[in-house]
């Protein structure tokens, strides 16, 4: 955990803007209200709000904003003294709540008393978790200047701007772990990051050639991620995580007072591992074999470990795509990615490797597991060291390009022939040059129709099958089992779909539709036109934050895995992992990639996009 990181307070909000749970720390706040009147001796330091003052005034926010994280640029609508006034992306995750009844914020101009700021938002499951961590007032007249300003945005090298101030509170890192903890908790999302047992050596010669052939292969395995200690406690410690996580979906308040109370004592975020906290809450401490007096034990590893010695590194990249196939609008391609470890070690030992491939991978943002450090860095590579803690953990997080190019290509058409009959056209690429080790595991597109009922479908593909429901038409391009690696496919699917006729008029609807039908249709004289004016009629409104709901048949989503290796060219040289202590322990590296959301939008219909960025 980042040094001088301090919680003031946390609340957790449901979807009716209501806090279910929120914690407070005094030694904490004893700190802040110090602080502030060192800074300000005439003015009595601000207090927290309640509940009720807290949840009014962050939908008072939503309300102006337009949404729980705001749009993070400055609009019309914008209010001085507003998250979007600032005109930073940032403000979409680091916001401020007006504490003031008036919801005129120009009336409060350069009080820092009715702001709270800067708190963390983080969105999971139905749940907002706000974070406010502790920082020094002057650092919060700042902000209040800033979003005061009459200019807009941050000039570079300026002195004042949004990104310098927050680089300099160490606090925020902190902030946003904690926060995803708790997002992770209320969720139920505890389970550890999966790290896969590369594998096995292949044996070669007819062998291969046979199984390769009928696209057998060896498969790599997960490793179990229960957290390892001593081995007669083993069972104890997954019994008690499994009996402390939550249950139903609903919020179990003990389960986060008791996590509070391990993982940040006062205020002060130590260790947020899940799974290490119902170890020792299971276990306690166990005085088997302690580190030597010279080797200070970290919070992050209550255990030692004893067994078998091995250390495994699985990179797992998630892929986000919008593709359009237009010549007006780019197509977007993104990988986030992280790295999964399991140092299954003895002792307290330092483990260093450099990261390779950077250059590469064109990596746009980059992040550390708090036992890291990161000594030095080049052009290409960046040596990583770490003390690993217990159980599989992730090492590092990032975002980048995807180097090799997207790995599905191609275009989605739709049109609707009559109200009822549409006809669609799939040409995609699959693997385009992507070469072995890579290997694409299996391969679906799907298109959804969420409002429409399908009665009859026509069509043959080129490759692969076709499976439809009431509601979708999935075409499985690679099936299970029958990988694709070492070459590219290319495959088309032309059809026919048709739908259960819509009904004329909503129940409880009078004379008034039938004549609202008859003026809009008057008024439209492009067909295509009237076919999407009355389709549209009887679907129910949707809200802004979907944005695939915004039409019926708009777009078609590409699900897939690829194992060998990462699409980022980011790599990891087993052969240049140093461990000290020297031991001789195995080192295993895995890479695998999955789809995310992976979008063909409709050529021929309607898709949400952003102007990007031209750099000369």
């Amino acid at each position: 955990m980042p040094s001088g990181c301090s919680i003031r307070a946390l609340w957790i909000l449901n979807n009716h803007d209501t806090v279910v749970f929120s914690r407070r720390f005094p030694v904490v706040e004893k700190r802040w209200r110090s602080a502030f009147n060192t800074e300000n001796e005439n003015t009595d330091p601000p207090r927290l709000p309640t509940d009720q003052q807290l949840a009014v005034a962050f939908a008072r926010r939503k309300r102006r904003e337009g949404s729980s994280r705001g749009c993070g640029l400055r609009v019309s609508q914008s209010t001085k003294g507003s998250d979007s006034w600032v005109d930073d992306p940032i403000t979409r995750h680091i916001i401020s709540l007006s504490l003031s009844e008036d919801d005129d914020n120009e009336s409060n101009e350069n009080d820092d008393t009715n702001i709270l700021w800067p708190i963390v938002i983080h969105a999971k499951a139905l749940y907002h978790i706000l974070v406010l961590p502790l920082v020094e007032p002057r650092e919060m007249k700042d902000f209040v200047n800033l979003s005061n300003r009459s200019d807009c945005g941050s000039a570079v090298g300026e002195d004042l701007s949004l990104s310098s101030l927050l680089l300099n509170i160490s606090s925020i890192t902190g902030a946003f772990m904690v926060a995803h903890s708790f997002g992770d908790i209320v969720s139920g999302d505890t389970a550890e990051p999966e790290v896969v047992v590369a594998a096995s050596p292949s044996v070669g010669g007819l062998f291969d050639s046979l199984t390769g052939s009928i696209g057998i292969s060896t498969r790599p395995r997960p490793v179990a991620a229960a957290p390892v200690a001593a081995s007669s406690s083993q069972s104890s410690i997954t019994g008690a995580a499994a009996s402390d996580a939550p249950k139903g979906g609903l919020l179990d308040k003990d389960l986060l007072r008791n996590f509070i109370a391990s993982a940040m004592p006062f205020g002060t975020p130590l260790d947020l591992s899940l799974s290490n906290i119902f170890a020792m809450k299971a276990n306690g401490f166990s005085s088997a074999e302690p580190p030597h007096q010279d080797l200070k034990q970290p919070a992050w590893k209550p255990y030692l470990y004893k067994g078998k010695q091995r250390l495994l590194f699985t990179i797992h990249e998630t892929i986000n795509a919008a593709m359009y196939d237009r010549d007006e609008i780019p197509d977007s391609v993104s990988v986030a990615g992280q790295i999964n470890c399991r140092a299954e070690l003895e002792g307290l030992p330092d483990v260093s490797f450099p990261l390779a491939g950077l250059s590469k991978a064109r990596i746009d943002s980059i992040s550390f597991h708090p036992c890291a450090q990161v000594p030095a860095h080049g052009i290409d590579k960046q040596n990583i060291v770490f003390q690993p803690p217990l159980g599989n953990f992730v090492l590092m997080r990032y975002q980048a390009g995807c180097g090799l190019g997207p790995p599905v290509k191609g275009f989605y058409q739709l049109s609707m022939v009559s109200e009822d009959e549409g006809a669609f056209l799939f040409k995609v690429g699959l693997m385009e040059g992507y070469k072995s080790p890579l290997s694409m595991e299996f391969c679906t597109i799907t298109m959804p129709f969420p409002r429409r009922r399908i009665v009859a479908f026509d069509g043959t593909p080129s490759a692969g099958t076709v499976v439809t429901t009431e509601h979708s038409v999935e075409w499985r391009v690679v099936g299970s089992g029958r990988s694709l690696s070492g070459k590219s496919l290319e495959a088309t699917f032309p059809g026919t779909i048709k739908f259960s006729p819509l009904k004329s008029r909503r129940r409880g609807d009078g004379d008034d539709d039938e004549e609202s039908d008859g003026e809009g249709t008057e008024n439209v004289v492009n067909v295509e036109d009237v076919l999407v004016q009355k389709m549209n009629k009887d679907l129910p409104a949707v809200e802004m934050e979907e944005p695939f709901c915004w039409q019926a048949y708009d777009y078609a989503k590409v699900s897939f895995k690829i194992v060998g290796a990462s699409v980022s060219r980011m790599s990891i040289d087993t052969k240049s992992v140093n461990i000290y202590p020297t031991t001789k322990s195995p080192v295993e590296y895995s890479a695998q990639v999955t789809s995310g959301d992976y979008i063909l939008w409709n050529t021929l219909g309607k898709a949400p996009s952003a102007a990007a960025v031209k750099i000369r």
